[in-house]
């Protein structure tokens, strides 16, 4: 018997197919995703008041009853100055505030501020920030923001190649107010310090307890590891020198595991003062998207990484499971809804990119589940509450009358995409309470799912009131365990019922606004076939599934069909005078297309081919 791994590795079978954006893998049940930030050019009231569109790189924290979040911004593309990073909170994660700045534009003015030797800068020219660690903190409780300055003077410079200006620092106040910017580290080694510069040293601050608590963040061996990217001198105060975007979090015992880009992972016994030589695990599939791991509130592990060699389609957003940290296993579906790209911009890769969560010690969101963020196609900023235990398949068939749930956007059970413009939340009505998506964008889709149980045939039955009869479509598909849809039934935007029979879609029968519309679906992979009763309106047997599968076991309720793009194809790389490239890339996507929603009053789903066998006395 070969000898068990003492590092962390993937010990399963199981691998993604990028060429659809879901991987074709199963996905976490009840994962629901929540849209922060939807970037827009022209009517950034509507966004971070700037109107920039590279959005990119959030971190999180939990304080204080509060979610707290940070990401970078410049005006069109990765490392193209100006930039600044922004902060936001939200009570319940599902709804965030608009964005403050924290860490305001750096301009460096030659002479003003002079310019280390060797480094060389427009006049005047400003930086882009690039941080790997946002929040710390502190042993007195205080919480901490950071960030990093550094320096691109073309669009083919780097900000983390150790050229940077150095850290900055600054405390968020319980009334939710920031105290004043300050250098916590200089990039001395390239020849920044306290005399060329712009913020003072935090230890000219005159709060000592402010100081305090930048002292115990620069001592933390494993916080300040994160740094090492941007920095990179070599004074010793780094115990490894390499690797990108450190995530870390502690075992049984004591020891703690360090994971990095690229599939590197080490262990270090002594808090990150020391550790074992980095070495990468090709079981973890992965390339320069970041990799996150944590301990999950139900005591197990959990990694989220891009499970691909792709490190330019940053698809799926995947999740493996560990009961100790070490041996991981069950390779499932986070987030696999890719938006179209809506903003020109070089480097924007397509897909969930830097995936973060909350670090050891910065908070501990209350409920069954955890939370990250991620930058969607480095333009929009979303965060996903995963709950726990981790898993891809329900025991029982779906029994769903939305009166069991609270008003609101967590739906358990349910996996949700709520954006700003499409959202997803039960309502309460006369009627009952119904389940609302709610669609006032040109490139983007509300969707709700339910997994149920793995079927070779099964009756769906629900409920779909319209609240019009133009301007809006509804898809319903029926997808077997990996994502891949056999039957399409569409509340269309012509007023009628339509579904899809092999490869001919079929007009069925009209639907009316303000009217409930029960539904029953009755899928048979193994004839490949299925049917449907609309009441009062007709029933309809033998049509074909359009794909061919063994089971189904997914229900998907989405305002929209699924976008071709971002195909593999997509090319992300700069493009010639990218600052000027403020055009959108779909018309009309700064604005809000006309209001179309639809409701679902209930969910039901039951195996046929049990109920059959049953009165047959046989075996299914």
């Amino acid at each position: 018997m070969p000898e068990a791994k003492q590092h962390p590795h993937y010990a399963g079978d199981e691998t993604a197919n990028v060429d659809y954006h879901h991987g074709m893998l199963r996905p976490v049940v009840g994962a629901s995703h929540f849209q922060v930030l939807r970037a827009n050019r022209s009517r950034f009231e509507h966004a971070d008041g700037y109107g920039w569109t590279y959005n990119h790189a959030p971190m999180l924290a939990y304080w204080r009853d509060r979610f707290w979040l940070q990401y970078l911004s410049n005006p069109s593309g990765e490392h193209v100055p100006p930039g600044h990073t922004l902060l936001t909170t939200s009570e319940d994660g599902t709804a965030w505030d608009f964005p403050r700045e924290v860490f305001p534009f750096y301009r460096i003015e030659p002479g003003v501020h002079p310019v280390p030797e060797g480094v060389r800068m427009a006049e005047p020219a400003y930086a882009v920030m690039h941080q790997r660690s946002g929040f710390y903190t502190a042993p007195d409780g205080r919480l901490l923001t950071l960030g990093f300055y550094g320096v691109c003077t073309t669009t083919m410079d780097y900000p983390n190649i150790g050229d940077g200006i150095g850290r900055v620092v600054r405390e968020i106040h319980a009334d939710g107010s920031f105290g004043p910017v300050y250098f916590l580290r200089y990039n001395r080694h390239r020849g920044w310090d306290e005399t060329n510069t712009s913020f003072p040293s935090y230890r000219t601050s005159e709060d000592a307890g402010f100081v305090e608590a930048c002292d115990a963040l620069l001592a933390d061996k494993l916080a300040t590891l994160q740094w090492w990217e941007e920095d990179r001198s070599e004074d010793g105060f780094y115990a490894v020198a390499g690797g990108k975007a450190l995530s870390y979090y502690h075992l049984d015992g004591g020891r703690v595991v360090g994971l990095w880009k690229h599939s590197l992972v080490a262990l270090s016994e002594d808090d990150g003062k020391t550790w074992t030589t980095p070495r990468r695990e090709p079981s973890f599939v992965m390339a320069g998207g970041k990799v996150w791991g944590q301990r999950t509130p139900d005591g197990r592990y959990a990694m989220l990484y891009n499970p691909s060699t792709d490190n330019v389609h940053r698809w799926p957003l995947a999740v493996v499971t560990s009961d100790d940290g070490i041996r991981y296993d069950h390779l499932l579906l986070v987030n696999g809804k890719v938006a179209v790209r809506r903003y020109q911009g070089g480097h924007k890769d397509p897909g969930m990119n830097y995936v973060r969560g909350i670090e050891e010690g910065h908070g501990e969101p209350p409920g069954d589940a955890f939370w990250v963020a991620c930058s969607m196609g480095k333009e929009d900023i979303w965060v996903s509450r995963i709950p726990v235990p981790v898993t891809g398949a329900v025991a029982e068939h779906v029994d769903d009358s939305f009166n069991r749930f609270a008003p609101g956007r967590i739906v358990p059970g349910w996996n949700t995409h709520c954006g700003k413009w499409t959202t997803v939340e039960v309502v309460a009505r006369k009627i009952g309470n119904l389940l609302r998506l709610c669609d006032e964008d040109r490139a983007e889709t509300a969707q709700a799912e339910r997994v149920f149980p793995e079927s070779r045939a099964v009756e769906i039955a629900f409920s779909v009131l319209p609240a019009q009869t133009s301007g809006g479509c509804l898809h319903i598909e029926v997808t077997d365990p990996r994502g891949l849809p056999a039957a399409l039934l569409i509340f269309h935007e012509d007023g009628r019922v339509w579904a899809r029979d092999g490869c001919v879609m079929r007009p069925l029968c009209p639907y009316r606004s303000g009217q409930g519309h029960p539904v029953r679906l009755r899928v048979d992979a193994a004839a490949q076939r299925y049917g449907l009763t609309v009441e009062n309106e007709g029933e309809w047997d033998g049509f074909f599934l359009f794909r061919p599968v063994r089971t189904v076991s997914r229900i998907c309720f989405r305002t929209g069909p699924v976008p071709d793009d971002p195909s593999l194809t997509l090319q992300t790389t700069r493009l010639p005078h990218e600052d000027e490239l403020i055009f959108t890339s779909i018309p009309g996507a700064d604005d809000p297309a006309p209001t179309a929603v639809f409701e679902l009053g209930y969910l039901q789903t039951r195996d046929l081919r049990a109920n059959a066998s049953a009165k047959e006395g046989g075996t299914p």
